[in-house]
């Protein structure tokens, strides 16, 4: 039955005794799991756990950001009929969700009000073209009102306006606007326009108007005026999405024959109300987290201040460092990383976003910032959370554990740590050097980034504190030459320190520095984590002269007596990473070069001082080695499969260059590989891909390795004894039985290569193989150019879209607009990187698109013509006629 609108508000409920946070999730679930189809048949809402908030099978998205995410197959119709999700006709849950990247980003807001988080919940209930707008307006309503007990008079509810009235096909919303006349007076039921109040999940696809409930925390007032204008005290709580529309590649909308429901309500808005707080870090949500804070700190307690109120930084550090750990923990129990690229990359910022705020105003005077502070929090989200989310105290899916998922922050707050005081202390430096221009210089800026891990939105942020900006576009260049230096690009006029053999000798022989050693660049894991060794100091080169001290500012090249960074050779590119002494000074490592006995690490001192005999820490950018690793197996793997194919040619390398971000084979053909040859050998690599197979790697007497049956050695190459061999393949075997049985027939089956660089350990590592470019280099050589792991994703994915534009081109019934977008699809494709074979076949789709535009042509040239004809014809009957009767008249 639909409740009265006329409901007593029970004031004593408004309290966080009678409301914690678990009661207000638990009770929305509740609620809906007890709804059922109209007439009381069938089940209520089925409970349906949140998702992880990474999103592996959905590339479009950073993180999970809303609670229909995981329900997307079925609003768009593609459920596979076997999968749990089909037979679903409601759902509701909490759902964990992350706004931070991308297209929903609030990381740079948080801290600065009381509302922002980039960790929240989404509390939704959801129909599956089962009930519609009457019903979830009502229950919306007898929940609010009657079970959560809100005053009525505080609610507004808004309705999608349309936009005919500006020429649009969307007619306003009157359906809602009447089914909520039904609760609230006519001046507190909203027109909202389509930005607001029409939903679309994307260019094409389901879509619909949607509802809001918007609540005036104040009371007593007519507050419709303050509805969607981002007064902090009337707010959103609740958006009801109904979907019932499909938007066509054509932008025009058709009825969809089963119509939707998706809702959501902040958790964290509607438990801030409910416990009669003004701001949701008010909440027992969040107070737990202070109170561990203070406890940690002996900082003074909360007051939740902001702006200038907040005079000494405290209350928003509180706020940053409480959220963040929150979405720290849930991301990386969930499978995400701290690291360097995409969702990685945001996490490594929002730690380090956190740990800097922490130790900068968290701690009072006299009392020092203790390393494993940051970490030591995860356990208590996991206690505030880990009821309504189990896999926060063990998630099988990822392996983490609250343990590993502490120690995991742990090792990130203490690399940053290590470099985050000199950091701070050289951009005050750089703020005084660049006061002047109000403009922290883009050079500087990415100083910051390279030589100290500051994120340049930390930079961005320390600036404005000091009422500066930050040259963003010159950040920007700075950062493209490094990813040219990381490609193995060096830019006219950049500095490049090489050892001849006079300074060679001059190590050996007068410094008497003992060969480098570098075995231990094998010692890591190709998942991307390794070891931090030491070493020591032993040579300072400034391209002039070797020297006993490097200063900031200084480039110089460095000679260890033993390292673990990867020195250029065999087409594989260098490591890249940093060098730090004990007292912070550090080096980024943009190249390392072996000449002769001797391994040279080239970069900038980003701060303070090196000298010869000091004690390193050598820190790799594994990360980056882990791409490299991806691509250098895969050219084992696409050697043997170009062999597989090309079976009857002497298929011999010609050279290879394996970069972080791509792969590039020559080997000998005498003729372009055809179309379906490159599909072969990229198939066959996707086999080895996908069928996960360890990677065998072993140093052995080269006479012995020499007799291995399939193996492959780059014509002309001098190889050391002993020498490393790496295998692969799906014949299962070990380096010692390659050796012990070396005629074996089943070892054609494998990869077998002599190799010194860097490999991955299994080959699913590389995810994905795509070859985007075939062309000739010389005479009887051939050239592929190929991707793997994201990359290689991103180049399909290009190609799907590009396919669904030229399938968009073939439906144009105008020749004249298909003929001008045939000319930009073939400028285009050809700049686009992509997948080879499937550019290649849509190449050959746009030429009969071309043939389908000449033919129409050709059909109205003819029309033409036979107009022409006709009108000509009848000119020359009409001749005829009046010749006949002049002739008469002339002869009268």
């Amino acid at each position: 039955s639909t409740p009265s609108p006329q409901i007593r508000w029970n004031q004593k409920a408004m309290s966080d005794t009678a409301w914690p946070a678990a009661k207000v999730r638990s009770t929305f679930i509740e609620f809906f799991q007890g709804k059922k189809e109209e007439g009381g048949a069938g089940d209520g809402h089925t409970y349906w756990p949140s998702c992880g908030v990474v999103p592996f099978d959905d590339p479009t998205l950073l993180f999970i950001n809303a609670g229909m995410n995981q329900f997307k197959p079925i609003f768009m119709g593609t459920v596979d009929p076997k999968s749990p999700l089909a037979p679903l006709k409601r759902a509701c849950n909490s759902q964990k969700c992350i706004r931070a990247g991308g297209k929903h980003n609030d990381l740079d807001d948080v801290g600065k009000d009381v509302y922002h988080h980039t960790f929240f919940e989404m509390l939704g209930n959801w129909s599956f073209a089962s009930y519609f707008k009457k019903e979830a307006i009502a229950w919306s309503w007898e929940l609010l009102t009657v079970v959560y007990g809100l005053e009525p008079d505080r609610l507004y509810a808004t309705y999608c306006e349309g936009d005919q009235h500006k020429g649009g096909t969307v007619a306003s919303d009157e359906e809602t606007k009447e089914l909520w006349l039904q609760f609230l007076p006519p001046e507190r039921v909203l027109k909202g326009n389509m930005k607001d109040n029409f939903w679309e999940m994307g260019e094409t696809g389901p879509c619909g108007p949607c509802t809001e409930l918007h609540y005036d925390r104040i009371g007593g007032r007519d507050a419709a005026h303050l509805v969607n204008m981002d007064d902090p005290n009337v707010l959103e709580i609740w958006n009801l999405v109904f979907i019932q529309m499909f938007r066509n590649k054509d932008q025009s909308l058709t009825m969809l024959p089963g119509k939707h429901v998706d809702t959501g309500m902040g958790m964290e808005r509607i438990t801030s109300i409910l416990q009669g707080k003004m701001s949701n870090y008010d909440t027992d949500i969040f107070t737990p987290i202070f109170d561990a804070i203070s406890a940690k700190t002996g900082v003074r307690a909360y007051t939740g201040k902001v702006g200038k109120d907040d005079s000494d930084g405290i209350d928003m550090a509180y706020r940053v460092v409480a959220d963040h750990i929150r979405t720290l923990t849930i991301a990386i129990t969930d499978g995400a990383l701290p690291g360097n690229d995409g969702r990685n990359y945001v996490i490594r910022r929002i730690l380090r976003r956190g740990v800097r705020y922490a130790r900068q105003y968290l701690f009072p005077a006299g009392k020092e910032y203790e390393a494993g502070f940051f970490a030591g929090l995860s356990s208590q989200v996991v206690e505030l959370l880990g009821d309504a989310f189990p896999e926060l105290k063990a998630n099988p899916g990822t392996g983490m554990t609250p343990e590993k998922v502490a120690q995991i922050v742990l090792e990130e707050e203490l690399s940053f740590l290590k470099t985050l005081d000199r950091g701070i202390s050289q951009f005050e430096k750089f703020a005084a050097t660049d006061k002047a221009s109000g403009v922290i210089s883009g050079a500087h800026a990415f100083m910051l980034y390279d030589t100290f891990g500051f994120p340049v939105d930390l930079t961005l942020l320390m600036a404005e504190e000091k009422g500066m900006t930050v040259d963003k576009d010159g950040y920007e260049e700075c950062m493209e030459r490094q990813r040219a230096r990381s490609r193995g690009e060096a830019k006219e006029g950049e500095v490049v320190l090489v050892l001849e053999a006079e300074q060679t000798d001059h190590l050996a022989n007068a410094l008497k520095v003992a060969p480098s050693e570098d075995a231990s660049k094998y010692d890591w894991k190709a998942a991307g984590t390794g070891p931090k060794p030491t070493a020591t100091l032993k040579a300072i080169w400034d391209g002039k002269a070797f020297v006993e001290k490097a200063e900031e500012g200084q480039f110089v090249g460095l000679v260890f007596d033993r390292t673990n960074f990867y020195a250029e050779a065999g087409g594989q590119l260098f490591d890249s990473g940093r060098v730090t002494t004990a007292d912070g000074s550090v080096v980024a490592v943009q190249n390392v070069q072996k000449f002769g006995a001797y391994i040279l690490h080239t970069g900038q001192l980003g701060a303070g001082a090196m000298k010869v005999g000091d004690e390193v820490e050598l820190d790799v950018d594994y990360e980056r080695r882990a791409q490299i690793a991806a691509n250098h197996t895969s050219t084992h793997l696409l050697n043997w499969a170009l062999r597989k194919v090309l079976a009857g040619h002497m298929i011999d390398q010609r050279g290879s260059i394996v970069a972080p971000d791509k792969l590039r084979f020559d080997f000998s053909y005498g003729k372009p590989m055809t179309t379906a040859e490159v599909s072969q050998v990229q198939d066959l690599v996707r086999e080895l891909i996908s069928g996960g197979y360890d990677i065998q790697k072993q140093e052995v007497a080269l006479a012995a390795a020499k007799q291995i049956k399939s193996l492959r050695a780059v014509f002309g190459e001098v190889y050391p004894d002993p020498v490393r061999v790496v295998s692969v393949g799906p014949a299962a075997h070990t380096i010692a039985q390659l050796l012990a049985d070396p005629e074996n027939e089943q070892w054609n089956r494998l990869s077998v290569e002599f190799c010194g660089g860097t490999h991955m350990d299994n080959t699913k590592e590389a995810s994905t193989f795509t070859v985007i470019g075939e062309e000739g280099t010389a005479k009887g050589v051939r050239r592929l150019v190929c991707l793997t792991k994201d990359a290689g994703r991103a180049a399909i994915d290009a190609a799907l879209e590009f396919a669904k534009r030229v399938e968009r081109a073939g439906e144009l019934t105008d020749m004249a607009a298909l003929d001008e977008e045939i000319s930009k699809m073939r400028m285009d494709i050809d700049t686009t990187v992509m997948d080879y074979v499937r550019k290649d076949n849509m190449k050959g789709a746009i030429d009969k698109l071309k043939e389908k535009v000449l033919a129409a042509e050709k059909e109205m040239l003819k029309a033409k013509v036979e107009a022409a004809v006709a009108w000509a014809q009848g000119l020359d009957v009409a001749g005829k006629a009046g010749g006949g009767e002049g002739g008469g008249r002339g002869g009268g």
